[in-house]
């Protein structure tokens, strides 16, 4: 993962996104729940066009969300792949 164009807190960041041929002022943005070098969860994206940012509260949802995926143990994410609540994306693929 490159450099993090926001930290938001709490374990959230907000990264932004180019859209191809556009650069990233007509990009994306992803909010993504990331723990440095244990892993990170995609959980919201947007176009910048509809979207310009999330609101405060939306913030606060995001922060107890990282808080209580961070806090799983590697079974517990293990069982929640198995029942297709979490997809797990790897960058080899």
């Amino acid at each position: 993962m490159g450099a993090i164009d926001a930290d938001l807190g709490g374990g959230v960041i907000k990264q932004q996104l180019a859209r191809p041929g556009q650069g990233k002022s007509g990009g994306y943005r992803s909010i993504i729940l990331f723990r440095n070098g244990e892993r990170a969860f995609f959980v919201y994206g947007f176009a910048k066009s509809e979207r310009e940012n999330i609101a405060p509260d939306e913030q606060v949802v995001f922060k107890k969300s990282a808080r209580s995926l961070f806090a799983l143990s590697e079974m517990e994410i293990e069982a929640l792949l198995d029942e297709e609540v979490l997809t797990e994306i790897n960058d080899e693929d």
